[in-house]
């Protein structure tokens, strides 16, 4: 698939040599014949330990994985073929490296823009619609021309989104619903047409099918030309316009309120995507490239708030998995390199699912259970308040069984939450020999700390269940299970407000005393 003056080139990428030898050669000839992972056809064990091996290095932690597997892989020599890739010596080699970086920051950066107007399908579509565009780019001049497929395939993209916008605007259709059709009829037509150029005398030369999954081996420097004037004219408009685009991207009606051309920014947006789907073909092929316009820029979405940062954090991933996929396709035996840049930014996606510092699910499930055990010692101390409130605010000390009692706990439930108290410093135990601290009969005390807390819940509590009769006319004996949830969540703020707005009020819808600020100390 390269230019006349390259050398061969395998299916994935890695360049021939002119005599390789027979497959019927020994396998020590083989070894020694062996000139790398793209277009070596290794055999046995040979090939899994190298696929597993590059794949817990790039993947998961790369020091520990090279020390456990080197002893076992020392034969394969896939360091060397590393060095050699990072290298970038050979022309094949740098062409792919270069190219799916600049097809990772191209399609990450403006799948962005996709991901927060809720418009994925439109990335899915775009890729499949030009694919008509790509066949008759060929048929122009019966040849394998770039500015000439890129213009077809620009057209054919460009008509399908503005086919999207009419059939939404024109019939009752949903705009998902409007794109399934465009999707499905433009690529329908696609395959029609490249069959028909296989079908033809220059058919079986075209190479059209790399179009299907990607071959970044088929990467000319005319296509390294044209993903770098694509990338530079993206990263210009997008400077030029990011605040229209923005504002289009969040509310639209607001855009079209202080006067600006929505209409025009939509397809200007659209062109942009058109043609970071274009340039993309040739690697990462029709069917994946809406899964890298998409994937990295989800998880950017994942780990942060600000669109800047969303769009260099997907950019960034975006080459991440470019550079990634073609490494592995390099050190694998004959995987192709689209699929495996998809599954790069699939692993980055999981990741930051995983572990995100604010939206991942490790995260989330370990503020739960922060908050349960937060919500669990505040109820206890609302408990122990209760107690004391109940002997006129007389008693400071306690036996475990009284705090069983008023909980509706055993015994055991009963000393495990005073010992929660006890290690978070809001109690301490008052028995004075030692081996009776969580005994049935054992005694505790509130310090200051817990205290403070204890009066702040019960204040929240019932200042909430006031506030509910009051201003949301809410029946006295139906307010307290809102309380309890509430109780744990409101701020000092939001309660102060609530203060001012019930003028300072002294008890709550059944007569209990509401704790003040100025009143609530040891």
């Amino acid at each position: 698939m390269g230019e006349s003056g390259d050398p061969p080139i395998s299916a994935c990428g890695r360049p021939t040599q002119a005599s390789r030898g027979s497959r019927s050669q020994s396998r020590s000839s083989f070894t020694e014949n062996r000139i790398g992972p793209w277009g070596t056809r290794i055999k046995g064990s040979q090939s899994v330990l190298r696929w597993f091996g590059s794949i817990l290095i790039l993947l998961v932690f790369s020091s520990l994985a090279h020390a456990a597997k080197i002893g076992e892989i020392a034969d394969t020599d896939w360091t060397e073929q590393a060095a050699e890739f990072f290298a970038l010596e050979h022309p094949a080699i740098r062409a792919a490296a270069l190219g799916t970086l600049l097809i990772g920051f191209c399609c990450g950066g403006l799948g962005s823009f996709l991901v927060v107007r809720k418009l994925s399908l439109l990335g899915d579509t775009l890729s499949h619609a030009v694919l008509p565009g790509v066949a008759l780019g060929f048929l122009w001049n019966a040849s394998k021309d770039p500015w000439a497929i890129f213009i077809g395939a620009t057209g054919a993209g460009i008509m399908g989104v503005a086919l999207v916008g009419w059939i939404r605007q024109t019939t009752r259709l949903k705009e998902d619903s409007a794109m399934g059709m465009v999707l499905a009829g433009f690529y329908g037509l696609g395959v029609c047409l490249t069959t028909m150029i296989q079908n033809m005398v220059m058919g079986n030369k075209s190479g059209l099918d790399s179009f299907f999954f990607g071959q970044a081996a088929a990467l000319s420097s005319a296509d390294l030309w044209l993903l770098g004037a694509i990338s530079a004219i993206s990263i210009v408009l997008i400077l030029l316009f990011y605040k229209e685009f923005l504002a289009i991207s969040f509310d639209t009606a607001f855009a079209k309120a202080i006067g600006m051309p929505v209409h025009a920014l939509h397809y200007l947006l659209m062109a942009l995507l058109t043609f970071a789907v274009v340039v993309s073909l040739q690697a990462v092929g029709v069917v994946l490239v809406s899964a890298l316009l998409i994937t990295p820029a989800a998880a950017a979405y994942l780990l942060t708030d600000r669109m800047h940062w969303m769009l260099i954090l997907a950019a960034g991933f975006g080459m991440i998995s470019g550079i990634l996929g073609a490494f592995i396709s390099y050190l694998s035996n004959n995987l192709p390199t689209g699929p495996l840049i998809v599954l790069g930014s699939t692993a980055i996606f999981t990741l930051a699912l995983v572990f995100g510092p604010k939206h991942g699910l490790l995260t989330k499930s370990l503020r739960r259970r922060r908050q349960r055990k937060r919500i669990a010692l505040e109820n206890t101390l609302k408990s122990v308040f209760h107690l004391s409130e109940n002997s006129g605010f007389k008693r400071k000390e306690f036996a475990v069984t009284e705090l069983a009692s008023e909980r509706n706990l055993n015994l055991p439930s009963a000393e495990r939450e005073i010992r929660s108290l006890v290690d978070a410093q809001l109690a301490r135990h008052m028995d004075p020999e030692p081996g009776t601290e969580w005994s049935g009969k054992a005694r505790f005390q509130l310090k200051d700390a817990g205290w403070l807390r204890a009066c702040e819940i019960v204040r929240n509590h019932r200042l909430w269940e006031l506030y509910l009769t009051n201003a949301a006319q809410y029946q006295s004996d139906h307010v307290h299970d809102d309380a309890e949830e509430i109780e744990h969540l409101i701020g000092e703020d939001i309660v102060q407000r609530i203060e001012r707005r019930l003028r300072n009020p002294i008890r709550d819808p059944h007569g209990r005393l509401i704790p003040q600020k100025n009143q609530i100390t040891a």
